[in-house]
């Protein structure tokens, strides 16, 4: 491999890293992001793979996940002939419980559920280490069927907290426990592809714990993989959306709490990413987030608005309970009024032009040569465009709620023109309160031409 091949790939795996590492977080902790707060008493909400045993037993949950992908072969000759090679790097969470202890006058470490020196607190908490696991397979291994054990050994690691004379004031105790998960690969023949089932097994039991608690720590949280290609003439072909020699073999395909999606650069065949998550092929992370929230679910700008109404005293609590979530603290008060708006919200257009379009040398001069800002439009023998003053009589496909703006003064923002050459005014009301910052926002209320009276 040549070293800008070698560049290329590893960028477009940091590339569905990012991605990965939002489903690896996904529900880690959810705002006002503190350990007080009832949604966080429960947590680990996706791919979660318990002991075996556990889930009958109602400590934990299912032991094992698998999945079905699509592997298409690109060379002439046959597929156990190709020296290729594909990577699987399985990732998930390891619980580390941080234990808070104080200090006692005779001697001796208290555990106590909140440690406070000074002007710091910690909580005890369940906190958590990413963990990945990386192991390179020749294809013809595969056709026979491949395992291995992905592990992660036990830890302790004591933290000392002294007060504001240097005199021991208590410690953090941070511990986790071993796990261990089998992983086995297969490549068959499905309808002129090669389908690939792989599987992910906690090879705890629950023969050997103490009750749930002991039960999630020995799980692996968050559970995914990403598979890649190092060969140009091996390719992954999408099952949730196949082509049409693909349609048969993806039909065969099956999936048990982990989907496959291809991953990276749009076009690009040469990784998949298998989520406990269902998500479209190609995901990305929006160009606009500033970092993760633990909820890709939400909308960032929501999110930090609500961190940004909590009280000191909240965001204190927060701090205290996770370094992860003292780090949205302080991102979200170091954000700009201009970091904030960045959020608000970016136009894309999700299709490519219909083919139609595809002789004009420039198709967007269709619709590009109308600005809504000096757009105007003749009502009447008036002509009207921003800033001019209509009342509004709603009558074409009114709706019950324009009816309620029928006879109201409204102030014109723009006109508009679709993409059928329909034209539409938009407007907000005159005696709105709210008028400055809807136009501000750009929440508009539309009106057809034949809707609007010019004064």
């Amino acid at each position: 491999m040549s070293a800008d091949s070698a560049r290329s790939e590893l960028a477009s795996l940091d590339r569905i890293r990012a991605v990965a590492d939002a489903v690896l977080y996904e529900g880690y902790l959810l705002y006002p992001y503190r350990a007080t707060s009832r949604k966080n008493q429960v947590r680990w909400q996706f791919g979660v793979l318990g002991p075996q045993g556990a889930d009958n037993a109602g400590l934990g949950e299912d032991a094992h996940l698998s999945m079905d992908c699509l592997v298409d072969a690109k060379a002439d000759e046959r597929l156990w002939e190709i020296q290729a090679t594909l990577s699987f790097h399985v990732r998930f969470l390891q619980l580390q419980q941080r234990r808070t202890e104080q200090v006692q006058d005779g001697g001796g470490y208290l555990a106590v559920p909140e440690l406070r020196v000074g002007a710091e607190r910690w909580f005890s908490w369940d906190e958590a280490v990413d963990v990945e696991s990386s192991h390179t397979v020749l294809l013809p291994d595969l056709l026979s069927g491949h395992s291995w054990t992905v592990t992660a050994d036990a830890a302790e690691n004591i933290e000392p907290v002294h007060d504001q004379h240097g005199n021991p004031a208590g410690r953090l105790v941070r511990q986790r426990w071993p796990i261990a998960a089998t992983v086995a690969a297969r490549l068959e023949l499905v309808e002129g592809l090669h389908r690939l089932s792989v599987s992910i097994d906690n090879q705890a039991t629950v023969d050997a714990l103490a009750g749930k608690d002991d039960a999630l720590r020995r799980s692996l949280l968050g559970t995914h993989m990403i598979i890649e290609s190092h060969d140009p003439r091996v390719g992954f072909v999408s099952v949730i959306d196949p082509p049409d020699y693909a349609q048969e073999a993806a039909q065969q395909c099956r999936q048990h709490r982990c989907w496959p999606v291809l991953a990276g650069e749009p076009g690009e065949v040469s990784a998949v990413l298998g989520s406990p998550i269902i998500l479209y092929d190609y995901p990305e992370i929006a160009g606009e987030s500033t970092g993760s929230l633990f909820d890709s679910t939400e909308i960032d700008e929501i999110l930090m608005l609500r961190v940004l109404t909590m009280t000191d005293a909240e965001k204190a609590e927060a701090r205290a309970t996770d370094p992860k979530a003292a780090e949205i603290i302080d991102r979200c008060d170091a954000m700009s009024a201009e970091d904030l708006m960045r959020l608000h919200g970016t136009f894309r257009d999700p299709d490519p032009m219909p083919p139609s379009w595809s002789d004009a040398a420039d198709p967007f001069a269709i619709f590009n040569d109308h600005d809504p800002e000096t757009g105007e439009v003749v009502i009447s023998g008036t002509t009207i465009s921003k800033g001019s003053l209509v009342r509004l009589n709603p009558r074409r496909r009114a709706d019950a709620q324009d009816v309620f703006y029928a006879d109201q003064l409204a102030r014109v923002t723009a006109i508009h023109r679709d993409l059928d050459d329909e034209t539409h005014v938009a407007v907000v009301l005159v005696d709105d309160p709210a008028a400055d910052l809807h136009d501000w926002y750009g929440r508009y209320l539309y009106f057809s031409p034949d809707e609007v009276v010019p004064l």
